[in-house]
């Protein structure tokens, strides 16, 4: 099929790639020259494990081009997707400007004949069937085309295996025509088929971004119980998820999510939830101990160091991206900075985001163990594998003071006492020294 996707992030250039590599041709668009021209060039622009050799791969194949340009690129494909930003408003509402100014442009550039119009973009309630009346006011009648709903489940960092085998490829819709090219274009990707209706497809997203982040809150507030009684909260959770009605995915102690999903998601549901009069009590909870995980943790820090030179370890809300969208790091290093804190910092990917915030509050090294010298106190906010896989000798060596906060829990706690540090963890007794 000729497809285009409207928005190269994370969702619309991976999905973009991933369709191209199946023989598809792929116009992408976007809005910025700069950079089309370096995604045409091979730069992928954010940091996705195999992200760059599929889109050289798909480019070398001319499957693949991306452009400023609605003509011709709309009028030669059959589906046309919008993947585009929907960013919380300061009331948690989803803003969906872009999502509406480039249905209107869609609108004005429908061949005559029938075009799948796709939305992959996380949109509240009702969205879908708003750009269905945005384009059906602006064309004429010999142009045909279905809206459907199509989101997506992709997790930064395993974005492509996400995009190729997922556990279930969503359609809302309402038109059998669409639904059966929409079937067919995902002929070579493996997982369940749902079907379903607008709404249901469109709070399908959010539902399920909010229960994952339920079970987060859920395994941080259980790490406060641990924390106050004595309790091991890795072994805690670790027996509860081996129920199967219940599962150990997402149910680990930490100090929040974040990334681009899910604060936006619980936000934007809770704001649905107040317009449709239903009780969000739970959701707001599920926030609230979102805020309380990394509070909490930053007060661990300032309580607990010896001195107020401070290493960190990871930076992105999550390990194998270079997203810092709503990353804890955020919060915490500025909770740090207002107690006064000197802080060195280092992650894989992430840094130049970070110090685009920062500028030089922080400073920033390039290998982990520059980060150990000399200092006080480490942190580790980020569960890269090679801080897991680090020397720990060689750190305690480095250091000055010999103080841990482990945000993540990645390190076991009888190497911690054998190595002789004074480790601080979420959820789990403290070595002390």
């Amino acid at each position: 099929m000729t497809i285009t996707i409207i928005g190269h992030g994370y969702v619309g250039l991976v999905t973009a790639c991933v369709f191209a590599n199946f023989g598809n041709q792929v116009g992408v668009i976007g809005r910025t020259p700069e950079k089309i021209k370096k995604l045409n060039g091979g730069d992928p622009l954010i940091y996705e494990p195999g992200l760059e050799e599929l889109l050289q791969k798909n480019l070398e194949a001319r499957r693949l081009k991306f452009t400023l340009d609605y003509d011709p690129t709309i009028k030669n494909s059959q589906v046309v997707f919008i993947a585009v930003g929907t960013p919380s408003g300061d009331n948690g509402e989803a803003n969906l400007s872009q999502v509406f100014s480039v249905a209107e442009k869609i609108a004005e550039n429908l061949k005559d004949d029938y075009t799948v119009v796709s939305c992959k973009s996380t949109v509240p309630v009702g969205t879908n069937r708003k750009i269905k009346e945005i384009i059906s006011r602006k064309i004429n009648s010999s142009v045909k085309f279905d809206v459907v709903s199509t989101p997506e489940f992709l997790r930064e960092g395993t974005g492509i295996s996400d995009t190729t085998h997922p556990d279930r490829i969503l359609i809302g819709s309402e038109s059998k025509k669409a639904t059966k090219i929409m079937l067919d274009l995902h002929r070579e990707i493996s997982g369940e088929r749902v079907v379903t209706n607008l709404a249901s497809a469109e709070l399908i997203k959010y539902a399920s971004n909010s229960m994952l982040a339920t079970k987060i809150s859920f395994a941080n507030l259980i790490s406060f119980y641990c924390e106050k009684s004595g309790a091991n909260a890795e072994q805690v959770l670790s027996a509860v998820g081996l129920d199967n009605r219940i599962g150990s995915k997402f149910l680990n102690p930490g100090i929040g999510y974040g990334g681009a999903c899910f604060p936006k998601d619980v936000k934007a549901l809770i704001h649905t939830g107040h317009e449709l009069q239903v009780n969000t009590g739970l959701l707001d909870e599920v926030e609230n101990i979102n805020k309380l995980a990394r509070n909490s943790f930053a007060e661990k820090i300032i309580k607990n160091s010896k001195g107020k030179k401070l290493g960190i370890w990871g930076l992105s809300f999550k390990p194998n991206t270079d997203d810092v969208r709503e990353a804890p790091s955020i919060f915490i290093i500025k909770k740090l900075l207002e107690n006064n804190f000197e802080i060195t910092a280092y992650d894989p990917e992430a840094m130049k985001h970070i110090q685009k915030q920062f500028g030089n509050k922080i400073k920033f090294v390039d290998d982990p163990y520059k980060v150990s010298e000399g200092t006080d106190n480490l942190a580790i906010f980020t569960e890269w594998n090679e801080f897991k896989q680090i020397d720990l000798k060689r750190v305690k060596k480095l250091m000055r003071g010999k103080v841990i906060f482990d945000g993540r829990n990645i390190y076991d706690l009888d190497k911690m006492k054998e190595l002789g540090f004074e480790y601080h963890s979420v959820g789990r007794k403290t070595i002390s020294v």
